[in-house]
């Protein structure tokens, strides 16, 4: 893969944290940077890809209301709490 120069300004705690680590583990400073940025883009690609795919989900109609899940919840809470009322917290389990 080719690669390219990107110049970026960093505190000199951060740089100094930098070359620390290079150090302890034989690694260049741009190694760790482009590992960096590597884990950075993967996580924020996921969270972008999950929004993207939850707006088009509500555009689409798919999904719950709000409440929809709020009385459903309220609900399961309800049926555990008459188990354990009941003496029967094997069944929450289930």
């Amino acid at each position: 893969m080719a690669t390219t120069n990107i110049s970026i300004p960093m505190t000199e705690e951060y740089k100094t944290q930098l070359d620390e680590l290079a150090a302890a583990t034989g690694r260049s400073r741009n190694h760790h940077l482009a590992e960096a940025v590597r884990r950075y883009l993967a996580e924020e690609g996921w969270h972008v890809a999950k929004i993207s795919q939850g707006l088009a989900e509500a555009d689409a109609g798919l999904g719950y209301e709000h409440e929809e899940v709020e009385a459903e919840m309220r609900q399961r809470v309800a049926e555990v709490r008459a188990r354990h009322a009941n003496g029967d917290a094997a069944l929450d389990a289930g």
